[in-house]
């Protein structure tokens, strides 16, 4: 039988525990998140909580145990006083903002670049208004660029540097996200975005990772958050098919153990669809990764 090459990573054979232990010693040089254990605190984009309005569904997200809210960037700034009103009195914050910004970082001519910049300037004012983990940004998007990976990187890293000052003052940061290569040709595995994080050098810019890219991507969930490291500030969670976590074969136990060895303690938030009744539904996926962080706990 063919070994599922998460399997090589978190199953029970003499080989995934050795290999294990040789990631565990790398991690203990690894500077790790600051703020104390690991915890799972559970989020969604507000489109994939059902309710008319932002009200309800950060309601039914307050009794179904979440702690986070990730909104769309795109009319942030007027809608700031909204989303606080919707919040007041109820557990859940903001999470990480969704992209919403003009044109595209990498774009060829330097005027677009600069819209870019302008525009994610203006959401991270608002993002740090509301107390968000960050802005997620995807450099660019298959079509966006004609611009070569050792083009585009010395303008990213130069781009980032006064991003990342603007949204440090703003107490947020700008989060990187890496895609897989049918969305992607620039940034596509967490350890390259930790490496961008690290030339860049500015507390203002951090990195996520999303389990559906990852599955596409990385060799190992686990691997994948540990190279992350003290650059990670978010989580999307999803499916391999992109649908709630739980509704297919997807683990996330490896992913969660990577979690916790770095100490990761900001969101893991639902982006994806889902299929069948939302108030069903989501509940038992919620009661999933719930689960699943329990048996990474259970590695140790």
């Amino acid at each position: 039988m063919a070994m599922d090459r998460r399997d090589f990573v978190i199953g029970g054979s003499v080989l995934g525990a050795t290999l294990l232990a040789a990631v565990g010693s790398r991690t203990a040089a690894q500077k790790s998140q600051p703020n104390g254990p690991a915890e799972l605190k559970l989020s969604s984009q507000d489109g994939v909580i059902p309710g008319a309005a932002l009200a309800q569904k950060v309601a039914k997200m307050a009794a179904w145990g979440m702690q986070g809210l990730e909104v769309g960037g795109g009319g942030l700034p007027g809608r700031v006083a909204e989303i606080k009103r919707a919040l007041e009195g109820t557990p859940i914050k903001v999470s990480a903002i969704c992209a919403g910004y003009a044109s595209c970082l990498l774009a060829d001519a330097a005027e677009e670049r600069r819209k870019c910049v302008a525009s994610m300037k203006e959401i991270l004012t608002a993002a740090g208004e509301l107390g968000s983990t960050g802005l997620i940004v995807v450099p660019a998007f298959n079509g966006q660029s004609n611009l070569s990976n050792r083009e585009a990187r010395p303008i990213l890293v130069d781009l980032l540097r006064e991003v990342g000052d603007h949204a440090q003052r703003c107490g947020t940061r700008l989060l990187l996200e890496p895609l897989n290569r049918g969305e992607a040709f620039f940034l596509r595995q967490l350890a390259d975005a930790a490496s961008i994080c690290r030339d860049v050098n500015n507390p203002g810019v951090g990195m996520m990772g999303d389990f559906y890219h990852m599955y596409i991507e990385e060799t190992s969930d686990l691997g994948a958050f540990l190279s992350a490291g003290q650059y990670l500030h978010h989580v999307h969670l999803a499916s391999r098919r992109r649908v709630l976590p739980g509704q297919d074969d997807r683990s996330f136990v490896g992913g969660f153990r990577g979690l916790q060895m770095i100490g990761y303690r900001d969101f893991c938030s639902f982006e994806c669809g889902v299929e069948g009744d939302r108030e069903v539904e989501i509940p038992k996926a919620l009661a999933f990764l719930r689960n699943q962080w329990r048996e990474a706990e259970a590695m140790t």
